[in-house]
């Protein structure tokens, strides 16, 4: 099938819009008030990459996790990262079985739909490293056969930026294959009390009903990748991302897989607003949750109190955006 016959109609953004939206409800009915973060955590989803939430306990990530598991009728595992966690823990491991006398492949948690790796930057180094392939390929390796995870395919990391104790940080490489960083938050004063009167059952997830089926987030993501993206857009998304680059305050800028991120996430954001094109105001919109994370700043700059955030701004600030006619 060409590009052509792919192309995203208006009716297909319409029906996109809609169906985006009853997803967002529905995760909504267990994680209220936060509809922003809902919407970056779906656009993650169907732009086909991974989400990194850094926030306190409490504050509604696993309740995120499931939501959007049991709306999209998916899988859903959690794995809690330790110091003692072994890679074979999350991937699985091949077994001998004497009675048949064959090697079997018995899968790790990371084969789900959706898993929440939870305070991943307690496990060491050597463990989350098992991830990077497996993120980036949706396909895990041991001993030399590849197992692939099935679509939908989501990591939701999170780790604790306040407590450092026994953690280790994420490596670029890891980070770079998040392709958003956000945080959930707490609740504003409204929901929080709506939280309280459900106090008695707190999981709203285990009673949400599914809205779409898996075969239909695929749909949806391949719609997505299609969305119309013109070369003036691209080339802005270019020059943002060489702007990074340029700043004196960074030693590594956004990478290649961080402008491709973009342009993918953008596509998700434009229809799930109705739109079968992207504008530049979208790029803007993610900018910083998809790029804050991948620089990696220069130490005397970063000593003399400089932020990946201020660098991304300046970027927005520094490099015209195109005027696009419809």
């Amino acid at each position: 099938m060409t590009q052509q016959q792919e192309q995203v109609t208006e009716q297909n953004a319409a029906w996109f819009a809609e169906t985006f939206g009853r997803i967002v409800s529905n995760v909504g009915r267990a994680l209220l008030g936060k509809d922003d973060v809902i919407r970056l955590a779906l656009t993650t989803m169907f732009a086909g990459g991974h989400l990194l939430l850094e926030d306190a306990p409490g504050t509604g990530k696993t309740a995120l996790a499931r939501s959007i598991a049991a709306t999209v009728q998916g899988t859903h595992s959690r794995i809690q990262f330790t110091p003692d966690l072994l890679p074979s823990d999350i991937t699985g491991v091949t077994i001998y079985d004497q009675k048949t006398g064959e090697w079997n492949f018995h899968k790790g948690p990371i084969f789900a739909s959706i898993v929440l790796a939870d305070e991943i930057n307690r496990a060491s180094p050597k463990t989350q490293s098992a991830l990077l392939e497996v993120m980036e390929e949706s396909r895990v390796t041991v001993d030399g056969v590849a197992h692939e995870t099935g679509r939908p395919f989501m990591v939701i990391a999170t780790q604790n930026p306040v407590e450092q104790a026994g953690t280790y940080p994420l490596p670029e490489a890891q980070l770079d294959r998040f392709l958003v960083k956000t945080s959930v938050g707490y609740p504003q004063s409204a929901a929080g009390v709506e939280i309280l009167k459900g106090a008695a059952s707190p999981d709203r997830s285990k009673d949400l009903p599914p809205v779409i089926s898996t075969s239909a987030v695929d749909e949806m993501s391949r719609r997505a990748a299609n969305n119309f993206a013109s070369e003036a857009v691209l080339g802005y998304v270019q020059n943002l991302v060489e702007a990074t680059r340029a700043s004196k305050d960074v030693r590594v800028g956004v990478s290649t897989r961080g402008a491709i991120s973009m342009v993918r996430a953008a596509r998700v954001w434009a229809l799930s607003q109705g739109r079968n094109y992207v504008l530049p105001d979208d790029v803007k919109a993610l900018a910083h949750v998809v790029w804050d994370h991948r620089l990696v700043l220069d130490p005397d700059a970063e000593f003399a109190g400089a932020t990946r955030e201020a660098v991304v701004e300046r970027a927005l600030e520094e490099v015209p955006a195109p005027t696009l006619r419809k």
